[in-house]
């Protein structure tokens, strides 16, 4: 079974510094409907007004990975990341993929520096498959050429093929379409996959998606994307 999730039906929140859209519920934005995806819970795209971000506070018990599509994200922590001194540098641009684990708990912040230009990224949450672990951090840069029509692994369980490690029961590609490119990706239908489009036109599995358009897929053998438009898309394989 294949449903779509159109854009336009996610949850909004315009702070003026920070304007927001929830896949799923989130903060003031609540629907018994869309609490999540699986392990999956949380889907925000998120702008960030110039010289703006998000004060230092904390989470805890939650892999969390942030996807830049345009600008700058300097991201600090109570680990030392970001800090003088600390590595990695904790600075996220376009191309590069962050997960931090929360663990047991941490503080961290994140900003746009940047004075003229806004900061477009994704902010996702999974599940971990256990709770009260030790935080942890990485960051990689995943360049556009192994994208490029094609889905490309960023994070993943056990880090394989050059992703990240996460602590949880998941996958994440990324992948970039235009014109004839296509990909295909085998499904194990006891498990959900979820598909967000970033930006674009999409046709996945010959239903057409625009950007921020959602495909959830239960039961489905087979992923195809193509039909693309400038499109960037991420790809989720989920435990239920």
């Amino acid at each position: 079974m294949l449903t779509l999730r159109p854009a336009h039906e996610r949850g909004h929140a315009n702070h003026g510094w920070l304007d927001s859209y929830h896949s799923f519920s989130f903060a003031d934005y609540y629907d018994p409907a869309h609490m999540g995806f699986g392990n999956l819970r949380v889907i925000n795209e998120d702008r960030i007004a110039p010289g703006s971000g998000f004060g230092t506070h904390g989470h805890r018990d939650m892999e969390i990975i942030s996807y830049v599509l345009s600008g700058e994200l300097a991201h600090q922590d109570s680990m030392g990341n970001g800090k003088r001194a600390g590595a990695p540098s904790g600075v996220i641009r376009p191309g590069d993929v962050q997960r931090m684990s929360a663990g047991r708990g941490v503080m961290h912040s994140e900003f746009n520096h940047a004075p003229n230009q806004q900061t477009h990224f994704l902010q996702i949450w999974i599940l971990p498959r256990h709770r009260g672990i030790e935080p942890g951090y990485e960051q990689r840069h995943f360049d556009a050429a192994g994208k490029r029509g094609q889905l490309r692994l960023v994070v993943s369980e056990d880090g394989r093929n050059g992703a990240l490690k996460m602590h949880a029961d998941a996958a994440l590609y990324a992948g970039l379409f235009d014109g004839a490119e296509s990909a295909e990706l085998a499904l194990d239908p006891k498990r959900l996959a979820y598909v967000h489009l970033a930006r674009g036109r999409l046709q996945v599995n010959g239903h057409a998606l625009q950007a921020g358009d959602a495909a959830l897929l239960d039961g489905e053998t087979q992923l195809r994307l193509d039909g693309g438009q400038d499109a960037e898309v991420l790809v989720f394989d989920l435990a239920r």
